[in-house]
């Protein structure tokens, strides 16, 4: 079935303005109309960033909807894949969130509007291993794309975290996935979509 409903969740200090949100906005309302796409605004706390969304989608229809996520985004994007049988890509995705933002803990500021801050509490740590989404259940509908060049992320580690997944390991690249243009036919062909 078609995707008609197509959700994306950026990364940790990112928003709806990052580039690859932009770009996959763009294409989805210049080729895929009728295609229903939210890109919300995460809050820093995960409990409240996957409560928000599980709102959001409540009414999305389970069999037609689908979810892009990046870094951060891509662990709540496994999340919700897990929990709502949806299809999902996953760019860099984190894999062990609450480890790595451990060092995270204090005031922050966003990526695309640096005036912006939030605090990133203790708790919040502890909200993210909470979410952990477990094995995949059907590793045949994650799609991840992943640069051996993040300089964030452990490539070894996301690439073992999808075991039965497709996965695109590019040989360098990006944590922001600077080429993702060259990714983008083959992202929205995983989904059926344009």
């Amino acid at each position: 079935m078609p995707v008609t409903h197509l959700l994306y969740l950026h990364g940790f200090r990112s928003s709806p303005l990052s580039a690859k949100a932009q770009k996959v906005a763009a294409r989805v309302q210049a080729r895929n109309l009728g295609v229903t796409w939210w890109c919300p605004q995460l809050p820093p706390s995960p409990r409240q960033a996957m409560e928000g969304v599980m709102q959001g989608i409540a009414g999305w229809p389970r069999a037609s909807m689908a979810v892009i996520g990046s870094s951060l985004g891509g662990f709540y994007a496994t999340w919700v894949a897990q929990q709502t049988g949806c299809p999902a890509v996953l760019l860099n995705p984190a894999v062990d969130p609450a480890r790595d933002l451990a060092a995270y803990i204090g005031e922050q500021t966003q990526f695309h509007t640096p005036e912006e801050h939030f605090f990133f509490e203790p708790a919040f740590v502890d909200e993210l291993r909470a979410l952990d989404p477990g094995p995949l259940r059907q590793p045949g509908r994650f799609f991840a794309i992943i640069a051996k060049g993040d300089e964030v992320l452990d490539w070894r580690e996301m690439t073992a975290r999808y075991p039965g997944a497709r996965i695109k390991l590019l040989p360098a690249g990006d944590h922001a996935l600077s080429d993702f243009d060259d990714h983008l036919d083959e992202l929205f062909a995983f989904l059926g979509l344009r």
